[in-house]
């Protein structure tokens, strides 16, 4: 195929890409945080005896909304601090929260020693932090020393989200990500049932996890214990070393149960009831309030079923709960939208349960007695020595909702991993909503267990990520041969997809306890996966001549096997991330049952709207939107009454509603219009609705109600009338590599209109930076990004200009001048809109203002009617800014 105009063609697909990916840029570019934090010592009192004082390093945020405001606790990850925490509480407190963020105890700048998050350590700090919280003028009290107050945190921080709501009846709502349930089965599990007294030890994990605490002594000294699992006696008093360079920042307990299962493999009693005490397993039905559970699909230190646990126990006591699973975890491989939804889902379940909800009314089923005391002896839900059975298919009851992040590819523009979010009214568990048997088959096969338990098969190797960089972990399988069985599925005659723990029944051979590792494979063409992300299923079995039964729960998994594809089942003797016997021994393994056992949840449906329906409708709005701006620049020479011009208001919003995925409205039957030649500030505090609504206005989101029309013409996705609109929302997208001047000529060439409507040397004049346009971008700074944003929107000088915080990193006078330019703009006959919280800075610079609150209108008119409404009888006029404050209702 040949076309003329070859040249111009490909410059205008490559001006399209540009486009495209500027388009998702903006999109999913994260907000500057506007708020800074203070850093504060809080003197701490803990341990078994009250008698141990801690000061922990601490970071406060106040809400930049002003009045009295919820509160969020947010808690770091192990080995991590509160200054992993500063921008996400930067954002919550740009939201209308009170932000404090910790270092724990034993890490970053706190003092004491590690406790794995103890009743009687970690929990008591986190009572003492809420007392600060209370004794805060900003922080929303519900009674007299009791703050409304969530707790949000990862991995270790989720585990003390947990624990803290277990014991403090004040603590109104949890995030916990990535946690667990029962550190005990985390770091000794066992697929069979039968507890982590029987467990495989997790040992690289294991090292990791101890190693980052033990290294996380004052000053870099040298500490860890991983070096101690390999060899020798391990014990101190041989090594004739002091016990802070032995085990670092650890109390001493935990050190010795640490010594003690590194050299020997096995979970002893004391581990067990050490461990269990710093788990929720300990305290299952006394965690009582809202939750939102998120787990890692990637994830072989915690995995899916100790989510599974954490929603069945505390739904069980009534409390409402929700169960998320994301495509990452410890092992990597989250993507920038998932990790961007976790956000926005937290943020959104806090506002549900701190802002919005009557939250001592689901309190009111609890007392202090439910809770007790830190410290307080507890006896375990699960007793030692068992564990909880696979769940039966169906709905676990109580938990409400249930989502779940699926591949969406790669954007061809950004080649930013994608993600949809599909999900369901309730949780079915990890035993599905219902079960689907798939035949494999295979002989009874001899594998044997290598002297020293070497060379080990690899199916993951545990924290990749955190110790390369990398943002996931490579995956990759190795079965030795004679250390392995396989058993493989006939090529599926139609789709299967999986949500849930698939199980297979096995037989075992021989004599003595064997240890194997079970993992599913998706085979197709040559090519295996295995499933999730190179994860095993560690068991022990007591084999017998005639042959032991077990029933083997794979790891859980969210996975769609094309027709076509086979199943493949493969049991290891060796796995290089666990512990294995060094005895050399043979045994045959083979099939009891002849199928797989795969569940399913066929409610799980991707939903039309909400967050969801973004991130994989995004890209493809800025692909209509940019094939709209080549379609009207070829119209161009059409007659003017075939253009779709229109001649009404340049803006006018009727009724508009858009809801979030959980049925929250964050635009609420909004309504105003706006008149040639004004500068309208669009103001109100984070999470009025501004955003979303300007994303409407540009046709990337659509309402749920409403409409809205520009210059007389409704928009839609791609709607001709889109031409005449300019905008920068939240971020600029630019392709880094080409400069300044090069990036607004590939934009300009996208719209298919002459170079000469662009208008250029106007637009280069906006963006003031001098020789710096003929630099790559890569190299501004934030501010001269935005500069260049700003010009791009501003070109061919569009009768509409839409910008969303213009003067987010420029300096005194480049505000000043930007502010002479927008009033200029309008004075032509333009009409601009500004999203900014520079409230002085909009008093200056705009005519008319819209105030939104919780997105509805609470004021639509001039500025000076707005002053003028709340003039006192002498004296100097108000401020926009008091004025603002006293609409949204948080007058100071």
């Amino acid at each position: 195929m040949t076309f003329r105009g070859g040249r111009r063609a490909l410059a205008a697909l490559v001006a399209l890409a540009l486009v495209v990916a500027g388009g998702l840029t903006w999109y999913l570019w994260p907000s500057e945080p506007r708020v800074r934090g203070q850093d504060v010592a809080i003197s701490v009192v803990d341990g078994p005896a009250d008698d141990q004082h801690v000061t922990l390093d601490a970071a406060y945020f106040p809400p930049a909304t002003g009045g009295r405001a919820p509160a969020v606790l947010l808690a770091h990850g192990f080995g991590g601090s509160k200054d992993d925490l500063r921008d996400e509480a930067a954002r919550l407190a740009g939201r209308g929260y009170a932000v404090l963020t910790w270092s724990a105890r034993g890490f970053g700048r706190s003092t004491g020693e590690i406790a794995l998050n103890s009743p009687d350590y970690e929990v008591k700090d986190v009572r003492a932090l809420v007392d600060w919280l209370a004794r805060r003028p900003e922080v929303r009290l519900d009674a007299d020393g009791d703050p409304r107050v969530g707790i949000a945190g990862g991995s270790y921080g989720g585990a003390i989200a947990l624990m803290a709501a277990a014991y403090d009846t004040r603590i109104d709502a949890i995030v916990p990500q990535i946690t667990w349930y029962d550190l005990a089965d985390a770091l000794f599990p066992e697929s069979t049932g039968q507890g982590p007294e029987h467990g495989v030890f997790k040992k690289m994990w294991a090292g990791l996890f101890f190693s980052s605490g033990g290294s996380a002594l004052p000053g870099g000294a040298p500490g860890g214990l991983a070096a101690l699992a390999g060899g020798g006696s391990g014990a101190p008093a041989a090594q004739g070393a002091s016990r802070q360079a032995q085990c670092g920042r650890f109390l001493a307990e935990i050190c010795d149960m640490y010594l003690t299962v590194a050299e020997t493999g096995r979970a002893t009693p004391e581990a067990v009831k050490l461990l269990r005490a710093s788990s929720p397993v300990s305290v299952a039905g006394r965690i009582r309030i809202p939750t939102l559970l998120i787990q890692g699909q990637r994830d072989s230190l915690f995995p899916l079923g100790h989510a599974d646990a954490n929603a069945r126990a505390i739904a069980a006591t009534g409390a409402p709960v929700e169960v998320a699973w994301i495509s990452g975890g410890h092992d990597g491989g989250g993507s920038d939208s998932d990790t961007e939804w976790v956000e926005e889902r937290t943020t959104a379940w806090l506002d549900r349960w701190l802002k919005d909800s009557p939250v001592p009314g689901v309190r009111a089923g609890r007392t202090t007695a439910d809770a007790g005391t830190p410290g307080d002896a507890v006896k375990a839900a699960t007793p030692e020595g068992t564990a909880t059975a696979s769940a039966p298919a169906g709905d676990v009851e109580g938990v409400e909702g249930f989502t779940v992040s699926r591949d969406g590819g790669r954007d061809p523009g950004t080649r930013r991993s994608l993600v949809v979010h599909a999900s369901a009214p309730s949780y079915p568990g990890l035993g599905g909503a219902s079960r689907t048997e798939v035949p494999v088959i295979g002989p009874v096969q001899e594998i044997a267990n290598p002297p020293g338990g070497s060379p080990a098969s690899v199916s993951i190797v545990p924290g990749m990520s955190l110790l390369g960089g990398a943002s996931a972990n490579p995956g990759v399988s190795v079965d030795v041969p004679g250390q392995a069985a396989v058993f493989e599925s006939a090529p599926l005659a139609a789709p299967v997809h999986v949500t849930g723990a698939p199980t297979v029944r096995i037989k075992v051979y021989g004599t003595g306890e064997v240890t194997l590792f079970a993992k599913l494979y998706d085979a197709s063409g040559g090519r295996l996966a295995v499933l999730p992300s190179s994860l095993v299923a560690p068991l022990r079995v007591t084999a017998s001549e005639s042959g032991a039964e077990a029933t083997v729960t794979l790891p859980a998994i969210d996975r769609r096997f094309d027709a076509g594809h086979r199943l493949r089942v493969v049991l290891t003797t060796t796995d290089m991330g666990y512990a294995t016997p060094s005895a050399p021994a043979a045994y045959r393994v083979g099939l009891a049952g002849g199928t797989v056992s795969l569940p399913d949840d066929a409610s799980l449906v991707t939903p039309a709207t909400g967050p969801a329906w973004w991130t994989w409708a995004a890209p493809l709005a800025a692909i209509v939107v940019a094939a709209a701006l080549l379609l009207a620049g070829r119209r161009r020479t059409a007659p003017a009454d075939e253009r779709e011009d229109g001649d009404g208001a340049p803006l006018r919003i009727t009724g508009l509603t858009k809801r979030y995925r959980n049925g929250e409205k964050a635009v609420d039957d909004l309504s105003f219009q706006v008149e040639k030649g004004q500068v309208l500030g669009l103001l109100g505090p984070n999470g009025a609705g501004k955003t979303t609504t300007m994303r409407m206005m540009m046709g990337l989101i659509h309402p749920d109600e409403g409409e809205i029309h520009i210059f007389g013409r409704r928009v839609v996705p791609g709607a001709p009338v889109l031409s005449r609109l300019g905008s920068f929302v939240e971020g600029p997208g630019f392709l880094p590599h080409l400069t300044g001047r090069a990036n607004l000529e590939l934009y300009w060439q996208a719209t298919g209109r002459p170079a000469e409507d662009a208008h250029l040397d106007e637009a280069l004049e906006i963006a003031g930076l001098g020789a710096a346009l003929d630099r790559a971008v890569r190299t501004y700074s934030q501010g001269m990004r935005q500069r260049l944003a700003i010009a791009q929107a501003m070109l061919g000088l569009p009768d509409l200009l839409v910008l969303d915080e213009p003067t987010n990193g420029l300096d005194p006078p480049q505000i000043a001048e930007m502010r002479a330019v927008l009033k200029a703009y309008a004075e032509g006959g333009r009409t601009v809109i500004v999203s900014s919280h520079l409230l002085a800075e909009v008093e200056q610079a705009c005519t008319h203002v819209v105030v939104m609150r919780r997105g509805q209108l609470v004021f639509q008119g001039p500025v000076a009617e707005l002053l003028g409404t709340h003039s006192p009888s002498d004296g100097p006029g108000p401020r926009l800014e008091d004025v603002f404050l006293d609409l949204i209702g948080e007058a100071r």
